[in-house]
C-alpha cells in the first residue's frame, strides 16, 4: 500500500481576502473587524479557552493558518453560552463556525479523577473556573446553530477528536453517542487538523457544499445510507462468533466474490453499532481494539458505526505534516501574548509555556491511559533545527519578562524529536500500537545525538542563559544514547527531573504498555553517575498512577514498599482518569483487554472500581500520611500482611495513631492533571 502525497499547506492559491493583510490579533469584536476594514468574517472560531495568540493554543494555530490562506478569521473566546448574544457579536461567518472546547477536554478541565468540581481553570484569565460549559463542543455548536441556523458548523479540538465514535463517558458512567450526532454538527475534524481545515475551507470558498465533501482525511460526518461502491468488512460481531474471521486483510479478500474484489481497495470497516456497544461490553472492547488498529495513516481504512437510522463515517487519519509544513505552521506571525482585552490578568497556561518551544508532535509510545497518540498520532512530526532556533530568538525579542531561561524544548515527549522508523515501507504497513512496547522495535531509529546538538546550539544563542527540559522524558529511549543523558543531566536539569515509570509491577505495567521498572533503574544509574560527575545534587521525581486497570491491591502494596525502600513520599497523587476513547478506558468499562483479540472467553482485567477501592489505592501511594493509616492497617490485616504493621524500618504503617507527621523522606509531587502548584517540585499535566 502506498501512501498518498497530499497538497502542501503552503501550495494553495490564497483566497481573495488576502488583500486585507495580517491582523495584529485576530478580531474578537466588531470594532476590531472595522479597524481591519472587514465587513464580515469568512470563518469564526468559537473556543473554550482565552484567546492567546501563541502557537501552543489551538485557536491561534488554526486562525493564523487560515489567515495565511487568505481567509478572514474571527475569534469568539469563552462566550456566555446561556444565550446566543455572544455568538452573534461578529455577525454571520461566510463559510462556517469552527467549534472547539479548547486545549483540554472540558470535562477533564472541570472535574478531578474523583469527579470533584475544580474551582480553577488555567486557560482562563485570573485562573477562574466555570467560564466554559460542561461538554463545551456540544453546547457551543447548539448555540451557533440557534444563532444562524443555515450556517455550517465544524467541530474539532481534543474533546471532539476523542469522542468521534460511541464512547464510554466516565462522568455519567454510560456509553454516549458520537459527539458528531449529539452536537448536530455538519462535520467533525479529528487530530491536528491543519491539513483538513485548509482543504475544507478552500473547497467551501470555491462553492462546494459541506454535504458533498466526503473525501478529506481526518474528518467524520453522518450519512443516511452507506455507499454501494465500497466493499464492507463486517466487524459487528466478535471474532469467536463469526463464521469466518474478517480481522485479517487476506481473509477479507478471500471472502469477496470476483465483482467484490474490484472494490476491495475501497473497503470500509463496519464497527459494532452504538446500540450493540451499549448492550454488550465485549463488543465495546472489540470496537475499541479495531479503532486503535486503524490509526496508521499509511494503511488505515474508513470506519463506520451505525447509530439508529444514521451512520457515522470516519475517514482515515490525516497524512502527517512534513518538516517544511511544521516550520510553516509554527512560523506564522503569532504575537506570542494574550489578547490585549485581558489587560494584566494572569492566564496560568500561558505563563507555563511562554518561554518554551514545541519542537515536535506525536508520540509512538502508545500508553493506554494517555490521549496524545490517539489525538496527534504515533508518527513523529519534527520541526527543523533552524526553525526552532529562530523561535528562541523571537522569544528573546518579543516575549515580555524573558530573563534568558528557556523553560522547555519539547512537546508530547522530550526526546522523540526526529526519531522515526528506519523504513518508510515498514512504517506505512505497520499496525503495532506502540514502537517501544513490549520492547523497542528494531526498525526504530533511537539515535538522540541530533537532539544533543540542538540543545547545545540553543544554549549558545546570544541572550540565552539556560535551556531547561520540562517535557516528560521517555527514559527507555534515553538510555539508548548515553551522550544524550549526560548532556541532559549536566546542562538542562534544574535540580529535579520528572520521569514516569507509572508503576513497579508487571501486571498494571502490561496494561499501560509501559516498560518494566528495571529500565527506570538503568536510567537512574546514568542520571546519578552524570550528576555526580557534574558535581550537582539532583533528583528524579517519579510519577505513579493509582487505580489503573490491571492493578490489584497487592500491586499497590508492592509499590508502596518500593517507595518506602527508596525514600520517596508522594505529596499529591492521582487516580487513573478514564478519558474518552483511551484503551485503558475500554478496559475500565468492559473488564476486557483490547490489546489482544477480544472474545467471550478472552483475557479479563482486574478493575479497581468504586470510591472505596480507588481511595485505598491512593492511600498506598501516601502510606506516610497519618490520615491513611487506619485504612491501610485494615487493608493489610485483610490481605494477611499484618507483619507490615509496626514501628520498625521494615514496617509500612505504625501500630498506633499519633499526631504529627512521620519522618521526612525525599518528597516529590505526583499530579497527572492540573497545573503545578509547587514551584520547586513541578507537577505533570497530561495532554487531553
Amino acid at each position: 500500500m502506498t501512501q498518498e502525497t497530499p497538497k502542501r499547506l503552503f501550495d494553495y492559491r490564497p483566497y481573495w481576502a488576502e488583500c486585507f493583510g495580517v491582523a495584529p490579533f485576530l478580531p474578537t469584536t466588531r470594532a476590531e473587524m472595522d479597524a481591519l476594514g472587514w465587513d464580515s468574517c469568512d470563518v469564526i472560531i468559537v473556543t473554550g479557552d482565552a484567546y492567546v495568540d501563541h502557537v501552543s493554543f489551538g485557536m491561534a494555530v488554526i486562525g493564523r493558518v487560515l489567515e495565511a490562506q487568505g481567509f478572514r478569521v474571527g475569534i469568539i473566546a469563552q462566550p456566555d453560552w446561556h444565550d446566543t448574544a455572544d455568538f452573534t457579536r461578529l455577525g454571520r461567518p461566510n463559510l462556517y463556525f469552527g467549534v472547539a472546547a479548547g486545549n483540554m477536554d472540558s470535562m477533564i478541565n472541570r472535574y478531578t479523577a474523583d469527579k470533584k468540581l475544580r474551582h480553577d481553570d488555567a486557560y482562563t484569565p485570573g485562573n477562574v473556573g466555570g467560564k466554559r460549559p460542561d461538554r463545551a463542543v456540544i453546547v457551543y455548536a447548539q448555540r451557533c446553530q440557534e444563532a444562524y441556523s443555515d450556517t455550517p458548523v465544524v467541530i474539532g479540538s481534543i474533546e471532539a477528536s476523542l469522542r468521534r465514535i460511541a464512547h464510554f463517558d466516565y462522568w455519567s458512567e454510560k456509553v454516549r453517542r458520537s459527539i458528531l450526532l449529539d452536537s448536530k454538527a455538519d462535520m467533525l475534524l479529528y487530530g491536528n487538523a491543519e491539513r483538513a481545515i485548509v482543504e475544507l475551507t478552500h473547497r467551501l470558498a470555491a462553492g462546494e457544499t459541506i454535504e458533498t465533501i466526503r473525501d478529506i482525511r481526518g474528518t467524520a460526518f453522518a450519512l443516511a445510507s452507506l455507499p454501494e461502491d465500497h466493499a464492507v468488512i463486517d466487524e459487528t460481531s466478535l471474532p469467536d462468533e463469526q463464521a469466518a474471521s474478517v480481522t485479517d486483510d487476506t481473509q477479507v479478500i478471500r471472502l469477496l466474490d470476483p465483482h467484490e474484489r474490484a472494490r476491495a481497495n475501497h473497503a470500509f470497516i463496519k464497527l459494532p453499532s452504538f446500540e450493540q456497544v451499549v448492550a454488550d461490553a465485549d463488543l465495546y472492547a472489540h470496537a475499541s481494539r479495531i479503532l486503535h488498529r486503524e490509526t496508521n495513516p499509511g494503511n488505515a481504512r474508513p470506519l463506520v458505526q451505525q447509530h439508529g437510522n444514521r451512520y457515522v463515517w470516519l475517514n482515515p487519519p490525516p497524512i502527517p505534516l512534513t518538516t517544511e509544513e511544521m516550520d510553516w505552521v509554527f512560523e506564522r506571525p503569532y504575537q506570542r501574548v494574550p489578547h490585549p482585552s485581558y489587560g494584566d490578568a494572569r492566564i496560568p497556561a500561558y505563563e507555563m509555556i511562554r518561554f518554551s518551544v514545541n519542537i515536535m508532535r506525536g508520540c509512538f509510545g502508545g500508553c493506554t491511559f494517555c490521549s496524545i497518540t490517539e489525538h496527534e498520532g504515533r508518527i513523529i512530526q519534527s520541526r527543523s533545527e533552524a526553525s526552532i532556533l529562530q523561535e528562541i530568538e523571537e522569544i528573546r525579542e518579543k516575549t515580555p519578562g524573558f530573563t534568558g531561561v528557556i523553560s522547555d524544548l519539547g512537546g508530547p515527549t522530550a526526546n522523540m524529536w526526529r526519531l522515526a522508523c528506519k523504513s518508510k515501507e515498514i512504517e506505512t504497513n505497520c499496525r503495532r500500537p506502540s514502537c517501544v512496547y513490549p520492547n523497542i522495535c528494531k526498525n526504530l531509529d533511537t539515535d538522540q545525538t541530533p537532539l544533543v546538538s540542538l540543545y547545545r546550539k540553543a544554549g549558545e544563542i546570544e541572550g540565552v542563559k539556560k535551556v531547561l527540559i520540562a517535557s516528560g522524558l521517555r527514559y527507555d529511549l534515553a538510555v539508548r544514547t548515553p551522550e544524550y543523558v549526560k548532556e541532559l543531566v549536566t546542562e538542562h536539569v534544574g535540580g529535579y527531573l520528572k520521569i514516569a515509570p507509572e508503576h513497579t509491577e508487571n501486571g498494571p505495567l502490561s496494561k499501560m504498555m509501559k516498560p518494566g521498572i528495571g529500565t527506570y533503574d538503568e536510567f537512574k544509574a546514568l542520571f546519578d553517575k552524570y550528576s555526580k560527575e557534574a558535581g550537582k545534587e539532583q533528583y528524579l521525581i517519579p510519577y505513579f498512577i493509582a487505580g489503573h486497570p490491571g492493578t490489584t491491591d497487592e500491586d499497590m502494596l508492592n509499590l508502596a514498599l518500593w517507595l518506602k525502600r527508596n525514600g520517596f513520599r508522594a505529596d499529591q497523587v492521582q487516580n487513573f482518569y478514564p478519558s474518552p476513547m483511551a484503551t485503558a478506558t475500554a478496559m475500565y468499562h468492559t473488564g476486557k483487554n483490547p490489546l489482544r483479540r477480544v472474545g467471550r472467553h478472552s483475557e479479563s482485567v482486574s478493575i479497581p472500581k468504586g470510591a472505596k477501592r480507588r481511595r485505598l489505592h491512593k492511600a498506598f501511594l501516601r502510606y506516610h500520611d497519618p490520615d491513611n493509616w487506619p485504612e491501610l492497617r485494615k487493608a493489610l490485616q485483610d490481605m494477611g500482611r499484618s507483619d507490615l504493621i509496626g514501628n520498625g524500618k521494615m514496617h509500612l504503617v505504625p501500630k498506633t495513631q499519633f499526631s504529627g507527621r512521620p519522618a521526612k523522606g525525599r518528597p516529590f509531587r505526583t499530579q497527572h492533571t492540573g497545573l503545578p502548584t509547587n514551584p520547586k517540585l513541578p507537577g505533570r499535566r497530561k495532554k487531553r
